[in-house]
C-alpha cells in the first residue's frame, strides 16, 4: 500500500536524480510489501482454503500487464504525481480529484488494519485477548500521529531497512517452514467452490496494491524509460518467490489451521524453531507495522494538503503543506477518522477481514483509475496495451467481488465531485 503524496498536477521533474536501480528496486517492493502480508495468508485461507493460492497466482499474473503499464508511464511522463498525474491527462482534473478522495479515504482504515495486526501479534505473543490487542494498535497509531504531529519523519535508509526487514521476515519463514510441507494439506483442494477464489483474490488485493509507487518514483531517475522496466521486472521476482512461497507454505504446513490463526507467520515459526519464535514474530511485527502506520500518515497528510492546495478539498487543510511543514489539520482529520473507524469496528464487530477487505477495494480502485489512463495514454493495440486492458477487467472482477463495500470508494467520489460542483458555485 502506497500513498500518494504530491499535486494532483504535473510537476517539474528534479533537477538532481541519484536512484539507481538497486535503491529502486528496494523501494518499489518495500511499497509493495507491507505488514497486510502477515496476516493475508490466512484470511485467504479462511476465504478458500487450499485454492487460495489460486487467487495468489492470479493476482501475481495481474501484477505483469500493471506494473508494466505504471512503468511505462513513469517513462513517458516522469513526475512525482504518479496516478493521480496521469488520470488528470488522460480523463481530467475532476477525476485526478477522486482518486486523490480514495487514497486519502483508504488511509484511516489501512492505518487501522496494519495497526491491529501488530497488536495481534504482540497480543499472541504475550497471552493476551483481544482487547489487549486494540490497545496495542492504538498505542501504535497514536504514537504514529504524535510522531508526524512534530515533525519527525522516518528518512528513506529507515524505511528501506524496514522493506528489507520484511522480506528477510518472509525469507526466513518460508525456507523454515518447507521441509514441514504436506501434500495432505491441499485437500480438498477447492472446498468452497470458485467464487471462493474471487473472494480471497478480493482481500488478497491489499498485498498487492503498490505499483503506482513506480509511476511515483520515476522522476528521481537518471534514465527512467531504461531504469523503470529493469526495477520492476526485479521487484516482480521479488514478490512472486515470497508471496507464493508464504502461500504454499502457510496451507501446507498449517493445514486447516491456516485459516483459524490471525498471526499465521508466528505460528510457521513455532513449528519450524520452537516456543521462542513467538516474541521474536511479536517484535519484528510491531516494528514494522509501526513503520508502515507512521509512512501512511505522513504521505497521506500531505496528500490532503496537497488535494486542499489545488482546490480538491477544503482550503484549511493546506495550511502546513509547505516544504518543511507539518500538515497537522490533514493529519488531524486522518486521525479523528482512524478514531471513527476504529470505534466502529468495536463496537459494530468488524473485523480484521473485514477493514483489510475495505481498504483494498479503495485501492483497487486507484488501480483501475490508473489502468484507464493508461489505455487512454499508451499506444492503441499494443501488447503492452492489450495487457492493460486485460489487467483492467480482471481488476474490475475483483471489484465485483467486494460487494457492498463498493459503497466506499462510490461514496467518496460522490464526495469529491460533490465538494467540487459546490466550490464551483459558491465562487
Amino acid at each position: 500500500m502506497t500513498v500518494q503524496e504530491t499535486s494532483l498536477a504535473t510537476s517539474e521533474r528534479p533537477d538532481v536524480r541519484r536512484l539507481g536501480v538497486g535503491s529502486g528496486t528496494a523501494l518499489c517492493a518495500g511499497a509493495v510489501l507491507g505488514p497486510g502480508v502477515l496476516t493475508l495468508p490466512s484470511l485467504a485461507a479462511a476465504a478458500a482454503g487450499p485454492a487460495s493460492i489460486l487467487a495468489w497466482v492470479v493476482l501475481l499474473a495481474l501484477c505483469v500487464p500493471v506494473a508494466a503499464s505504471f512503468a511505462a508511464l513513469g517513462a513517458r511522463f516522469p513526475d512525482g504525481g504518479g496516478v493521480a498525474t496521469y488520470v488528470h491527462r488522460a480523463i481530467g482534473p475532476r477525476a485526478a480529484a477522486v482518486v486523490g478522495w480514495w487514497f486519502y479515504g483508504a488511509v484511516p482504515i489501512g492505518v487501522v488494519s496494519a495497526a491491529w495486526i501488530g497488536g495481534k501479534y504482540v497480543a499472541g505473543a504475550a497471552g493476551w485477548d483481544g482487547s489487549g490487542a486494540a490497545v496495542v494498535a492504538g498505542v501504535v497509531v497514536a504514537v504514529a500521529l504524535v510522531s508526524n504531529a512534530v515533525g519527525l519523519r522516518m528518512s528513506g535508509r529507515v524505511q528501506l531497512l524496514l522493506g528489507g526487514l520484511l522480506a528477510v521476515v518472509l525469507l526466513g519463514t518460508v525456507l523454515a517452514s518447507a521441509p514441514q510441507v504436506t501434500a495432505g494439506h491441499f485437500a480438498p483442494f477447492l472446498p468452497g467452490g470458485w467464487s471462493s477464489v474471487g473472494s480471497a483474490a478480493g482481500v488478497l488485493f491489499f498485498a498487492f496494491a503498490g505499483w503506482e509507487a513506480a509511476s511515483h518514483l520515476s522522476g528521481e531517475f537518471a534514465d527512467p524509460a531504461r531504469d523503470l522496466p529493469r526495477v520492476t521486472r526485479r521487484t516482480l521476482g521479488v514478490i512472486t518467490v515470497l508471496y507464493l512461497g508464504l502461500a504454499v507454505t502457510t496451507i501446507g504446513v498449517l493445514g486447516p489451521a491456516a485459516a483459524r490463526t490471525d498471526t499465521p507467520l508466528t505460528e510457521l515459526l513455532i513449528r519450524s524453531v520452537g516456543g521462542a519464535a513467538r516474541p521474536v514474530a511479536a517484535a519484528a511485527a510491531l516494528f514494522l507495522t509501526f513503520g508502515a502506520v507512521n509512512s501512511y500518515l505522513a504521505g497521506a497528510s500531505r496528500l490532503g494538503a496537497a488535494l486542499a492546495r489545488d482546490g480538491a478539498a477544503p482550503r484549511g487543510l493546506a495550511k502546513g503543506g509547505a516544504p518543511g511543514e507539518v500538515p497537522r489539520r490533514s493529519l488531524a482529520v486522518l486521525g479523528g477518522a482512524a478514531v471513527l473507524v476504529a470505534a466502529a469496528a468495536g463496537f459494530g464487530g468488524a473485523d480484521l477481514d473485514l477493514l483489510m477487505r475495505a481498504t483494498a477495494t479503495c485501492l483497487a480502485a486507484v488501480t483501475l483509475a490508473g489502468l484507464a489512463a493508461a489505455l487512454v495514454l499508451l499506444p492503441r493495440r499494443t501488447p503492452l496495451w492489450c495487457g492493460g486492458l486485460a489487467s483492467a477487467l480482471l481488476t474490475a472482477a475483483v471489484l465485483g467481488f467486494a460487494g457492498r463495500l463498493l459503497l466506499i470508494p462510490a461514496g467518496l467520489a460522490c464526495a469529491a465531485l460533490g465538494f467540487l460542483t459546490l466550490r464551483r458555485v459558491t465562487r
